[in-house]
């Protein structure tokens, strides 16, 4: 099939030209206007019991949590009669906004003390935006321009999840811009120092348009049939252009060695239309396969209930096709387009001395590669078990690893959302804006339960970490009843059953916020509860993931072992890549601690340090990883099993395979770099950031150190033993086996890999 698709390039280049410019201006067309169709939300599980109580809160009671918070501040005091009036008047203007429900404020619900900061200078104003988390987030500007700024004596600044949601929108959009205005031209130089000529190098460039675009045009369809994460835009995009650089890459490679192998006349166009066929039909069997890699573990995301994880497992397995498709199709487009122009404007003449250098062969045994497989090789057990120790020890952070919720402080000082988020935190002894409810329904009519209701809230008053209770028995705190029921408690209680309202008086997302849901959900109750707020979701949210972190794990190490074994024959190398993996993912993950949870390098990145990793990002980065290094484990393996194949012995094909592959695999992670590091420096986002930096970091430990040194220390080691499978398998895997090159004899096959012809190793897989 792969023969046909290049054969048919080759012979209709401007049609297929043609038909991509289409693509391209149709996703542009439908998918230009995603980002309003995109969610800040999708940590929550819709079958935890958190989100449940949500749902029979709004149902029954017709009850919504508070998802916007205006932050009024006096220059004196709230209580000033000028700021109470100004005051008053901002809460009753608020609450006449179409769509904006349970209005409560500190001098329109009797001055709660829990609505006034410590100083007495601040106060708060709580209400809830109806309509799904986007519809909630989109009218958060035209709030702003309303209400946020001065007020009469007051100056008030807007927050809450949707204003958080809506910041976090907006940045990860101008992220997305500017981590591109960088990426491309920096791709570009670094393209030019691997091809030497600026128009191949423009080549894998070109390359990403399509699959920028097919990433908006996905994103845009998956949005009319379910809901779908603004993070997704911007890691869908990282993973299509390292993917289709990538993948680019192999395929003009293989293509430049296959001129070579044909005599190296670029002028002949027949000599090229081989070229390419024989370059698709071989790199392209290798990109196909590492595609499936990456969507098989980015597929494992869609385990998890969290249509976060999920939006992002069906747009990475996308993203994944289109930058294959675009390997095999666009690249040998082009590649037949160029013609004789592919090494045109050739930059490497700037820096060669003494003729023409640059264009010589390369000797296996002449090759920076090579010459460090044959170390390694010769040292095996001492550099095994140095790299093994230095990963462990870099991975010993991640024993501490502690789980949250991103919130507002992911965004930088400078939002709005931000600040009002910090204040509360920091000047408010309660913490209103996050207070647990807990649900009764079902119960039969609450409002005969007063006796009931009042015991429970005094219980649950008593709970440290427990400001208040609200309940409408009255006010509790530490096991007392403080108050009588005002207007709005009674309400509390109907003939759906009843709620009590907790006011915390510690940080949700933290140890001691974590503490206080379990002991809340530890306390007797006399009918059937549920818990509902930010402490109950993050409760429930890790439980989940916990929950299916087995599965999920099972699924990557099965699904990378099967492929493994089709594409080598061996179960021994599927084993051995797993085990590296795993090593490799462990220093990534103790260096993500080190930084993002301990707060080391804050300052240079630019975050603020919560003590703790969104609970989803290393779960989202192991499966991406995961497929990723199998992506360069297959690349390299597939050069070794060729030369094995071919007839050379274990050590010899290491050491050739490594020389063929390495300079490219490490090319490779750079250019993937290259994004990856532009994405850690433009965005605004700590969520961003953390995914930025461990794939920056994972892609350097992986190229250099696994598969530049552990890879060949643990084939060393084991010897004719990487090639063994039981007999059955063994068949099996003749009848069913990918493999990258053809078989000696199949059309395609034109150069042995053991083969000593230097035309066979120059070009950038050899350097």
């Amino acid at each position: 099939m792969l023969a046909r698709i290049g054969r048919a390039v080759t012979a209709r280049p401007k049609m297929f030209l043609l038909a991509i410019l289409g693509f391209v201006v149709l996703s542009g067309a439908v998918g230009g206007g995603v980002v309003e169709k995109l969610a800040a939300g999708g940590f929550d599980d819709p079958a935890a019991e958190s989100t449940l109580a949500r749902d029979a809160l709004a149902g029954e009671f017709h009850v919504r949590g508070s998802n916007l918070v205006l932050l009024a501040t006096a220059d004196s005091s709230v209580d000033a009669p000028d700021a109470a009036r100004d005051g008053t008047d901002l809460a009753e203007r608020l609450g006449r906004e179409p769509g904006i429900e349970q209005v409560t404020s500190y001098w329109t619900s009797g001055r709660q003390p829990a609505l006034k900061d410590g100083k007495g200078s601040s106060a708060l104003v709580m209400a809830h935006i109806s309509g799904t988390e986007t519809e909630a987030a989109k009218r958060v500007d035209g709030l702003r321009k309303k209400y946020a700024g001065t007020q009469g004596a007051l100056e008030v600044k807007l927050g809450g999840s949707v204003a958080a949601a809506q910041d976090t929108e907006a940045a990860a959009q101008k992220d997305l811009m500017a981590m591109e205005r960088i990426a491309f031209p920096v791709l570009l130089v670094v393209l030019t120092l691997v091809f030497g000529s600026l128009v191949a190098a423009s080549l894998p460039i070109l390359m990403t348009i399509p699959v920028v675009m097919g990433v908006l045009l996905l994103l845009r369809v998956m949005a009319m049939f379910m809901d779908v994460s603004v993070i997704a835009l911007n890691a869908t995009t990282i993973i299509g252009l390292g993917l289709a650089i990538d993948y680019s890459l192999f395929v003009v490679s293989r293509y430049r060695e296959e001129l070579r192998v044909r005599g190296g006349d670029i002028t002949d166009r027949a000599v090229r239309s081989e070229a390419i066929v024989a370059a698709v039909r071989t790199a392209g069997r290798t990109v196909l396969f590492s595609a499936l890699t990456v969507m098989l573990s980015l597929a494992a995301l869609a385990i998890f209930p969290l249509y976060f994880l999920r939006s992002i497992a069906v747009a990475g397995i996308g993203v994944s096709l289109f930058a294959a498709l675009s390997a095999i199709i666009v690249v040998p487009t082009l590649l037949a387009l160029f013609g004789t122009k592919i090494n045109s404007l050739d930059a490497r003449k700037l820096f060669r001395r003494g003729g023409d250098r640059g264009a010589a062969a390369v000797l296996p045994r002449d090759g920076f590669w090579h010459r460090t497989a044959t170390v390694v090789m010769r040292f095996p057990l001492p550099i095994a078990a140095v790299c093994v120790v230095a990963l462990l020890a870099l991975g010993s952070p991640f024993t501490g690893v502690k789980f949250s919720l991103p919130d507002d402080r992911q965004l930088p000082a400078s939002s709005q959302s931000r600040q009002v988020g910090e204040a509360v935190r920091t000047h408010f002894d309660s913490r209103a804006a996050d207070e647990i409810t807990v649900v009764a329904a079902g119960i039969g009519d609450g409002r005969t339960k007063s006796g009931e209701v009042g015991d429970y809230a005094g219980r649950l008053s008593a709970v440290d970490g427990v400001a208040s209770v609200r309940s409408s028995a009255g006010e509790y705190r530490r096991g007392a009843r403080v108050g009588d029921p005002g207007p709005a408690d009674r309400d509390m209680a109907t003939e759906a059953g009843a709620y009590l309202r907790v006011l915390p008086s510690v940080e949700t997302y933290s140890d001691s916020g974590e503490r206080l849901v379990t002991d809340l959900r530890a306390v007797d109750a006399p009918w059937p509860v549920k818990m509902t707020g930010a402490g109950p979701a993050l409760a429930d949210t890790k439980q989940t993931l916990g929950d299916h972190l087995p599965l999920v794990l099972g699924f990557v190490a099965v699904a990378m072992f099967l492929l493994l074994f089709l594409f080598t024959g061996s179960v021994v190398l599927p084993l051995k890549a797993l085990v590296l993996n795993v090593l490799s993912l462990s220093a990534t993950f103790g260096a993500m601690v080190w930084v993002f949870q301990d707060g080391h390098l804050s300052g240079l990145l630019d975050f603020t340090a919560t003590g703790a990793l969104t609970a989803v990002a290393p779960i989202l980065m192991f499966c991406l990883l995961f497929g990723l290094s199998m992506d360069y484990e297959v690349f390299m393996l597939s050069r070794i099993k060729e030369a094995h194949d071919a007839g050379a012995d274990d050590t010899t094909a290491v050491a050739e395979g490594l020389q063929r592959t390495g300079g490219l695999v490490t090319a490779a992670a750079a250019l993937m770099g290259v994004v990856t590091v532009a994405g850690l420096f433009t965005s605004t986002i700590a969520f961003q950031k953390m995914f930025a930096l461990g794939l920056t970091l994972a892609l350097l430990i992986d190229a250099l150190v696994v598969r530049g040194l552990l890879l060949p220390a643990f084939m060393r080691l084991l010897g004719p033993v990487n090639w063994w499978a039981p007999g059955p398998l063994r068949r099996l895997h003749r009848r069913f086996g990918i493999a990258e090159a053809p078989a000696p004899g199949e059309p395609g096959h034109a150069a042995g890999p053991g083969s000593t012809d230097p035309r066979v190793l120059t070009g950038p897989s050899a350097h």
